[in-house]
């Protein structure tokens, strides 16, 4: 078996926010973050966007979106290698998330898009792909799946600690300290999917104005949230549901915010996102002490400030402990690739309600 040690691996991720890819390199043997290395993000064409988006949910001509998508990842990791300036020869892994189109965890149905074949031949890597499907065949919820990375990353950090990731849907990873274990490990963590992260605000934004986003929260800030609308909002039968779940992009049905303003709508939306996220603290065996977030949302300085009241504590972007928040989500593909490889587990009973630690991922040579 390879030394992953020595050598680096990409990870590759394209989220339920529909911006864009992320690729990352990242040096690990599957069990300690050893070293970092260059990202990028290639952003989605408006075109590519809407087609990607006319796919969710198992709509479309899939296998065209499949194909397109597919080759701008090999276009990510010939631009990411490019950049990097490292041979070739060090890199010696790819791990390809795909794009979820289709997720229903209680329905045994998970459904990343993506080609990893047609990847390892346009790029000569090989590839893990598939990483979530086995978790759903043994009973997980096939999310979140990043949390043994968050664990990776902390082992050095005060918890317990939250590693927050604010996409289109927003999870949380709970890492236990030491009162509430005297020996803590990657066995004690707890993950779920909050609720929504940006998907509501940004279809919301992009429906009134034809931006993809509330860029720097200004329209949020500007509005005035409806406390009415939130309530009902927040009486949505996910948040009574125990840990660990998970959920489609899509669950969350946007027609109470319908009459509001765009504004008001927007604050809306970002005080639901942040009140969803509170919802989860009461289910942990014990309060975070800090909340550290990644992810699109970090960016919002107006869904900060809300979740910084709704948790009463330190919530801070995960730069604040030198983490790169834009690059996150690639190097956990990349470090799960490389534990796919070893055979290591994926999931835990405490991240996706899997029935057992289970490892996954397909492997394609190249």
């Amino acid at each position: 078996m390879q030394d992953f040690a020595k050598f680096w691996t990409i990870g590759l991720m394209s989220g339920t926010s529909l911006d864009g890819i992320d690729a990352a390199l990242l040096k690990s043997d599957g069990q300690r973050i050893l070293a970092f290395g260059p990202r990028l993000t290639l952003a989605y064409d408006d075109d590519f966007r809407e087609d990607l988006r006319a796919a969710l949910g198992g709509k479309g001509p899939i296998e065209t979106v499949e194909r397109s998508l597919t080759l701008r990842h090999a276009e990510a990791v010939t631009q990411l290698v490019a950049q990097a300036g490292i041979p070739r020869s060090e890199i010696v892994l790819v791990g390809f998330h795909g794009h979820t189109i289709f997720h229903a965890p209680d329905q045994g149905r998970t459904w990343q898009i993506g080609d990893a074949a047609l990847l390892a031949r346009e790029t000569g890597f090989d590839v893990v792909a598939d990483f979530r499907s086995r978790d759903v065949s043994l009973g997980g919820q096939g999310a979140p799946f990043a949390p043994l990375f968050h664990a990776a990353l902390a082992r050095d950090l005060e918890k317990p600690l939250a590693v927050l990731n604010i996409g289109g849907v927003a999870n949380v990873t709970w890492i236990p300290g030491s009162s509430e274990t005297s020996n803590p490990s990657e066995d004690h963590l707890l993950a779920c999917d909050t609720g929504p992260g940006n998907a509501l605000l940004n279809d919301w934004v992009e429906r009134h104005t034809g931006r993809a986003m509330d860029e720097g929260g200004v329209l949020a800030e500007a509005g005035e949230v409806d406390a009415g609308v939130l309530k009902v909002m927040l009486e949505h039968d996910y948040f009574g549901q125990a840990l660990p779940k998970s959920l489609d992009r899509d669950d969350f049905d946007p027609a109470p915010v319908a009459g509001l303003s765009l504004e008001d709508g927007a604050a809306t939306l970002t005080a639901f996102t942040a009140a969803a996220v509170a919802r989860v603290v009461p289910q942990l065996p014990e309060a975070p002490g800090r909340w550290l977030v990644t992810g699109g949302g970090r960016h919002n300085p107006t869904l900060m400030a809300m979740l910084a009241k709704e948790l009463a504590v330190p919530v801070e972007p995960v730069e604040a402990v030198g983490w790169d928040g834009d690059a996150l989500e690639a190097q956990a593909f990349a470090y799960l690739a490389v534990r796919s490889r070893l055979g290591l587990p994926l999931s835990l009973p405490g991240t996706t309600g899997v029935t057992q630690a289970t490892t996954g991922g397909v492997f394609t040579p190249a």
